[in-house]
């Protein structure tokens, strides 16, 4: 499989990025900063492009089977994200391809069962975090809306660098907590959970997450 990964540079697209390699797919890693024509020492190529392009864009969206969107807007630009992820959902749409978009955990719902959105939920939003919360609810939004064929994987509250243990928990809109009330993963196992939806992928099931 030809997988494309834009953000491929970032904490959560290149552990992507390199367990796709690992996993013996043709990986193409795509960055505004990354190198071109590079080889990331994970086994992936790496290249620079402005995804937020249509034309740069339709050439990705042409040349792969699926793309992953794990880009995290920098301070400032969270409008950005909303754009990006039409414009990929765009090419994808036109090209018939697949997209899978490693979002936030705003748009889940609170473990409570009482409807109320994560990104509402100061257990696990603080205030600090809540522009960036934001823009993946609009992020998610904008895929709600969209005929493109897409999943979004909303991580837990908690998720970075760390040890891939090849083990994690699936749920589907509703985040998931441990029995001390945390919702953590490593970057390095969400990876995991990814590729195993992109190898895999659930019937009907658009927005889900993963934590220990």
């Amino acid at each position: 499989m030809k997988i494309a990964v834009i953000g491929a540079t970032g904490m959560a697209g290149s552990r992507i990025a390199a367990e796709a390699a690992r996993r013996g797919h043709a990986v193409s890693g795509f960055s505004r900063s990354g190198g071109s024509d590079e080889r990331s020492p994970d086994g992936f190529e790496l290249f620079t492009a402005n995804a937020t392009d249509p034309k740069v864009m339709s050439r990705i969206a042409a040349q792969h089977d699926v793309i992953v969107l794990a880009t995290r807007p920098a301070p400032g630009t969270e409008d950005d994200a909303n754009r990006l992820v039409t414009t990929v959902l765009d090419a994808a749409l036109n090209l018939g391809r697949r997209v899978v978009v490693i979002g936030g955990a705003g748009p889940l719902q609170s473990p409570d069962c009482s409807g109320q959105l994560v990104i509402d939920d100061p257990r696990f939003v603080p205030q600090q975090w809540r522009t960036i919360a934001q823009a993946s609810l609009d992020q998610f939004n904008a895929c709600t809306t969209h005929p493109a064929d897409w999943t979004y994987l909303s991580p837990p509250a908690l998720f970075g660098p760390g040890t891939r243990t090849g083990s994690y928990r699936r749920g589907g809109n509703q985040i998931l907590i441990d029995v001390n009330g945390d919702s953590r993963i490593s970057a390095e196992d969400l990876a995991i959970a990814a590729l195993d939806e992109i190898e895999n992928p659930q019937p009907g099931l658009r927005h889900f997450t993963v934590a220990y």
